[in-house]
């Protein structure tokens, strides 16, 4: 689908809700803390969309993008870097949460367990909480723990939606072929948006998109 048609398409993507998106991430974008425990979480004054996705999938390289900056979120090629719920402050309204990485990251097992039970406690009970967006490797596809995830978030009624992360990386084909898979899998759970988005946050490629999607969550 030609960018002209999926802007016709998706109501989201007109000019101006795109140029809302553009002034949102124009506007100031601080680190505000990282959480630890969810004794330690902002007042929820404010919505909030969190980035999920196993680690080393691209989150804080993406919420860079996203935000015009080139060290907003830590970015590394270890897995595991994000150990704690980073809260970030976008234009005093609303917060970008950076969740940490689920999946291989090279941690004590101890760790993961702790890391795991942070970020399903914080899903399951933030009442201010719009949306999850599930970050997707878009050269692999869907693996075991992001649909563990997506169980999870159906049976807590929290709304999420698939983004695909480094498309430039892939080829066309495989790129099909992985969001054909995608969207039969979606039809299966009841909290989940059923369209994709392609991103690449080298290429500056539907971040465009992705800032109008996030800015009518406000």
């Amino acid at each position: 689908m030609t960018e002209e048609l999926l802007k016709e398409k998706i109501p989201e993507f007109t000019p101006e809700k795109l140029e809302e998106g553009r002034l949102l991430f124009a506007s100031s974008c601080d680190f505000v803390l990282g959480v630890a425990g969810l004794d330690q979480l902002p007042d929820s004054d404010r919505n909030e969309v969190a980035f999920a996705g196993r680690s080393n999938v691209g989150k804080s390289s993406l919420i860079n993008a996203l935000t015009g900056r080139n060290s907003l979120a830590r970015t590394s090629n270890t897995p595991g870097r994000t150990q704690e719920l980073n809260f970030f402050n976008l234009g005093d309204t609303m917060y970008l949460v950076d969740m940490p990485g689920y999946g291989y990251a090279k941690v004590s097992k101890k760790q993961r367990e702790k890391w795991t039970k942070l970020i399903f406690d914080y899903l399951r009970g933030r009442p201010n909480l719009r949306c999850v967006f599930i970050l997707i490797d878009g050269r692999h596809g869907l693996k075991d723990t992001d649909e563990e995830l997506m169980d999870m978030l159906d049976e807590a009624a929290v709304s999420y939606r698939i983004i695909l992360t480094k498309c430039d990386k892939s080829k066309r084909a495989e790129m099909q072929k992985i969001q054909a898979d995608l969207k039969a899998v979606l039809k299966k759970h009841t909290a989940a948006h059923p369209e994709l988005l392609e991103t690449s946050a080298l290429k500056n490629e539907g971040l465009a998109e992705f800032r109008s999607i996030i800015t009518a969550l406000r």
